[in-house]
């Protein structure tokens, strides 16, 4: 064999290695994968894919704790956190369809109505508050909540914990897991850790961000740029298509008063500068957690687009334009969590 021949076999691998080289770091460039720090109360680990877009991919769980994950998934569904035995937080978020409840606002104890609307605990974890009105600032301080509100489950950490421990499968469970038990610390522990597990699967939204052109109908490719260019991704963008800042609800000339029923923010901060604030909701989900706002005032999603469009934007929607973002907004559903199969 010539030292030509070879010399020219030898450039044409060069050429192969290098531009499939240069494919990897175009790929890791466009997507920027990241591996995620600890972020949890117990080992988890995301994987975050960031793209060149305003909306963004969900996380990926990577890795999380199975263990205490079951016991919180048991605990979700058990009604012994309420004090008369009646209510589970899967009571207000039923977790195989939406993450919410289907009310208007939620029932509590001894049938008693709650002040606002459940919203959807799938993908929590990414809100950067938690209620509509942000008072707490992550799922550790979010979960005693509603265990010691008196309208939802109406109890403390004292009933709990001595109902808890006449069970034995919960005693073993909490054994197996900690020196300590039963103990308050170790029930918030283990219910945050079954809610940070709880991240929609392949939404096809985020297949198509991540380079999946099929991954939408061309109507909802429609809505994906009315939803872009209209503004809406104003205060719906990032990983969790909101959930990530405070907005007033609309001018309050351009809303209906069936949403001007409630302060907001200004219930928690007595600021004048707060009324009628709440922490933007996430959309994902949203085609699933019907009726919408914070009262669940409104029952169809088209009839939400336009009051937002109206109220946010001061944008009248031709009907082409909600079907389209209608559309779209059936995109920002996933599958399961992975935690609600295994």
């Amino acid at each position: 064999m010539s030292t030509r021949y070879v010399l020219l076999i030898t450039g044409l691998l060069l050429c192969i290695c290098l531009s499939l080289v240069l494919q990897f770091f175009t790929a890791e460039q466009k997507y920027r994968w990241k591996q995620n720090t600890e972020r949890s109360v117990i080992k988890m680990r995301f994987l975050e894919r960031d793209v060149d877009a305003p909306i963004q991919p969900l996380p990926k769980v990577m890795e999380y704790d199975l263990a205490w994950a079951k016991l919180g998934k048991a605990l979700f569904k058990s009604p012994l956190l309420s004090a008369d035995n009646s209510t589970s937080c899967a009571s207000c978020h039923d977790l195989y369809n939406g993450g919410d409840d289907g009310f208007p606002v939620s029932v509590g104890i001894k049938q008693q109505l709650g002040d606002r609307n459940s919203p959807t605990v799938i993908n929590a974890v990414f809100n950067f508050r938690q209620f509509w009105d942000g008072r707490s600032s992550d799922l550790i301080e979010q979960a005693p909540q509603p265990i010691h509100n008196p309208l939802e489950m109406g109890t403390n950490w004292a009933q709990v914990i001595e109902k808890l421990s006449a069970q034995p499968g919960f005693v073993s469970s909490f054994n197996a897991l900690s020196e300590e038990g039963i103990t308050e610390a170790n029930i918030i522990k283990a219910i945050v850790a079954f809610e940070e597990s709880l991240v929609s699967e392949n939404t096809p939204i985020d297949a198509f961000l991540l380079g999946d052109t099929n991954a939408l109908s061309p109507q909802q490719k429609r809505g994906y740029n009315k939803f872009v260019n209209y503004g809406c991704v104003t205060c719906h963008q990032g990983r969790n298509i909101g959930g990530n800042l405070y907005q007033k609800i609309g001018r309050l000339d351009r809303v209906p008063t069936s949403l001007q029923d409630d302060f907001g923010r200004y219930e928690l901060t007595k600021n004048e500068q707060d009324k009628y604030v709440f922490k933007v909701p996430s959309l994902r989900n949203v085609a699933d957690t019907s009726p919408y706002f914070h009262n669940g005032s409104v029952d169809e999603l088209a009839d939400a687009i336009r009051i937002m469009a109206r109220g946010q934007l001061g944008l009248e929607l031709s009907d082409e334009d909600v079907a389209d973002i209608e559309a779209l907004l059936h995109a920002f559903s996933g599958e399961l969590p992975r935690s609600l199969t295994e």
